[in-house]
């Protein structure tokens, strides 16, 4: 019985593609922030008309890349979102993973399912090789699915910084792990880096995986043809770089302690909520982000949220890695739809209890707007001048925390201002100098004109 097991396996490893009739199966790695998400959105938008299974893994306890995923599906019908949360699926939830595809497999089975592949995005944290793993020594799994290939991407903005970094005794290089292991490796960024940079990263890639293909890309914009149906995953080359790679028994990654998450989520149920409800104020919350990203941003690895602005009737998504901040406009929240935000922090030395309070800090309540104005440099009342398009024009504040219809989504202006001589009302954007600023006399405008001609 042995002899026959080992001479199936070989078979199914050496049948060529197009006659294995088991469901192909993508694994999207890369290190958090990557731009794997982005990537699977690409695919999921692109007109391949393939029914697609895909398991989403966050490592988190809050999941945000899923409603992101599922929004961007053409094919809601067709395509089964299935989700893995709250930890990492190389170790703590790969037993739920097995759970998943056992379900798929009966599905199939019984004719309920017809798949053409699955996609599995890995969290950043994952180690691939015990993934991989997953599909080679599960009899009821082998028999149903098959690795077509586990494509890495890799940030070229942050990719050195991960590979240098030094690990305890024992402790896995999941970026090193990521790049080995891969059959194709997508760089990407590649605008956020110089030419010179590029062609060191491809050194070092290639010195880590000489045989995967390297291909260059922004924003995770590939065709699907390089991710799909790639045939590349070799079993006898990954043995070579995993002895153990088929054997169960084996104790795989231990990650570094020192990185956890954080998940701030105003939908959980009031008994495990750590945070306030309510929506959030975006000036407060922009200064904060602003502020984590100059002072915590090489121990943050990747930050993520959908927020519930105030005055926006859009949800406002946004994702950190280190100091690059990028968010947008999305989709309208729907009528019936609970206003909730939710954020994940992943890095190092996180204090659950102080990003909740500063995250309260930014809500949108009488309290903050108090703190808000009680900051403000010009009571109303107040001689100014402001910044117009033409020239500075002086006029009075007449009110602070000014909002109408025709503004920005989420913006709140610090002041609104009469003009004078009938100029009309105005607002300031900014309660910064080069924006508005106290009004000067004749004299004062005299001297400081004196001040810099002494100073030319």
């Amino acid at each position: 019985v042995p002899h026959c097991a080992r001479t199936r396996e070989a078979g199914l490893a050496m049948m060529p593609p197009d006659l294995d009739r088991r469901v192909p199966v993508t694994v999207l790695t890369g290190f958090l922030g990557a731009g794997k998400t982005t990537l699977l959105n690409h695919i999921l938008t692109a007109t391949h008309g393939k029914k697609i299974a895909i398991i989403e893994n966050e490592f988190g306890e809050t999941a945000i890349d899923d409603a992101l995923v599922t929004k961007n599906s053409k094919f809601n019908s067709d395509e089964e979102i299935i989700e893995v949360l709250n930890g990492c699926i190389c170790c703590s939830v790969r037993q739920d993973l097995v759970s998943i595809l056992h379900k798929l497999a009966d599905r199939t089975r019984a004719g309920d399912l017809v798949l053409d592949a699955i996609i599995l995005e890995t969290t950043g944290m994952a180690d691939p090789a015990p993934v991989a793993q997953t599909f080679l020594v599960d009899d009821a799994i082998k028999a149903f699915a098959r690795i077509d290939g586990i494509v890495t991407l890799v940030d070229a903005k942050h990719i050195e910084q991960h590979l240098n970094e030094e690990k305890p005794n024992g402790v896995v290089n999941e970026a090193a792990a990521q790049v080995a292991f891969a059959d194709r490796l997508l760089l990407n960024k590649t605008d956020l880096v110089s030419t010179d940079d590029l062609e060191r990263i491809e050194g070092r890639l290639r010195a880590i995986n000489a045989v995967s293909q390297i291909q260059r890309c922004t924003k995770s914009a590939v065709s699907v043809d390089s991710v799909l149906n790639i045939n590349g995953f070799d079993l006898q080359r990954a043995l070579k770089a995993n002895p153990d790679l088929l054997n169960a028994d084996v104790a795989w990654t231990q990650h570094d302690p020192s990185v956890t998450s954080v998940s701030l989520d105003q939908g959980l149920a009031r008994h495990l909520r750590t945070v306030d409800i309510g929506e959030v104020d975006f000036q407060l919350l922009q200064d904060w982000i602003n502020e984590l990203i100059h002072t915590r941003g090489s121990e943050i690895f990747r930050m993520k949220g959908i927020l519930a602005i105030k005055h926006a009737p859009q949800r406002f998504v946004y994702h950190a890695v280190h100091m690059m901040f990028d968010g947008d406009w999305g989709e309208h929240w729907g009528d019936d739809e609970p206003r909730a935000s939710k954020l994940v922090f992943i890095g190092k030395n996180l204090e659950p209890k102080e990003l909740a309070e500063r995250f309260n800090a930014c809500l949108a309540t009488p309290e903050n707007l108090r703190r808000r104005v009680e900051a403000l440099r010009f009571a109303i009342g107040d001689k100014v001048e402001c910044n117009t398009d033409d020239e500075w024009a002086s006029g009075t504040v007449v009110a602070h925390m000014y909002r109408d219809d025709l503004m920005p989504p989420g913006m709140v202006a610090p002041y609104q201002i009469m003009l004078d001589n009938d100029g009309g009302l105005i607002w300031a954007p900014a309660d910064v100098d080069c924006v508005i600023r106290a009004k000067t006399t004749r004299s004062e405008r005299k001297g400081r004109g004196s001040r810099r001609a002494k100073l030319e």
